[in-house]
């Protein structure tokens, strides 16, 4: 199926890339992980919007700093209020009153924010692998490799060091199932050498980020829960959703914890959950139980 490829201009003048997949006022925004982008959700949207029962639109950006868009000036954009107020905007231009929001990662964790944020304006949130809280040696993790990538010669070293780091997120996979993957989020640089398709700004940013989040935990014990429109604990915006929500984890995942996702269903007993063996952080959300999953939760929300 053929996407169409649109920008619109943030409110503080970036250029912003979306893909845009079918038609219809069912519509559906995925939201991509830290260092992803729309190219994450090729699969599920050809599939969301080729639905024979219920076709969806679905609307695939990319975020400040990633893909296609605009690399932030400021690496202190780089942030989740800004990326919510992105998605927001582009929301608006495109005047859709309702979503169902799709979040891989930072993703899900955005898709949370607007759900607290605007309840009106979510029909419903699909969360893949990532809850309020992240255990603090996968934060480590990817604090140590993310804006820190060593430039690469050529594709095949790019499939290597994409490899190396994501082998154990996906156990099992044929050597054929690695290029494709890369491709998705590496692009050809300047010099026309692979490398990361991101900003190396956002792992900046993101380790700047941990002071601010320690600031926050600080207001919170003062009693302070929100900051600049944004919640102080990730728990609130999770404790906030009136709205329907599947989570999908990877069984192998470092990120989505057995622990941190009973306590996700203690405190929203109606969430719905999906465990997809074989992968670690993140599913790709085309693995077929994935698929199946979605496609009972799209279909009770329609």
């Amino acid at each position: 199926m053929s996407y169409s490829e649109h920008r619109f201009e943030s409110e503080d003048g970036l250029s912003l890339y979306y893909r845009s997949y079918g038609s219809g006022d069912d519509v559906v925004v995925c939201l991509p992980g830290l260092t992803r982008n729309s190219r994450d959700f090729e699969d599920l949207a050809e599939h969301l919007a080729a639905n024979g029962q219920r076709p969806w639109r679905v609307i695939c950006p990319d975020l400040r700093g990633r893909g296609r868009s605009d690399y932030d000036p400021k690496p202190s954009g780089y942030r989740p209020g800004v990326y919510v107020r992105d998605m927001w905007r582009l929301l608006d231009l495109l005047e859709v009153n309702r979503v169902v929001a799709i979040g891989t990662s930072l993703g899900g964790l955005l898709a949370m924010v607007m759900a607290w944020q605007r309840p009106e304006r979510l029909r419903g949130c699909v969360l893949n692998d990532v809850g309020p809280e992240f255990p603090p040696a996968a934060v480590d993790r990817i604090l140590e490799y993310v804006g820190r990538t060593p430039p690469v010669a050529d594709w095949d070293a790019a499939v290597a060091e994409a490899r190396k780091q994501y082998a154990p997120a996906f156990p099992g996979a044929p050597d054929d199932f690695w290029p494709g993957f890369v491709r998705r989020f590496w692009a050809e640089n300047a010099e026309g050498r692979p490398a990361p398709d991101y900003d190396p700004a956002v792992g900046d940013a993101m380790r700047k980020a941990q002071s601010t989040l320690r600031l926050a935990r600080w207001l919170r014990r003062l009693g302070l829960k929100t900051l600049g429109g944004m919640p102080t604990d990730a728990w609130d915006a999770f404790d906030g959703l009136t709205v329907p929500c599947l989570l999908v984890r990877g069984v192998l995942s470092d990120v989505l914890t057995d622990d941190i996702v009973e306590r996700m269903r203690r405190r929203k007993p109606d969430l719905e959950v999906v465990a997809v063996p074989e992968r670690g952080h993140a599913p790709m959300l085309d693995e077929p139980l994935a698929l199946a999953a979605i496609d009972r939760f799209l279909a009770r929300l329609a």
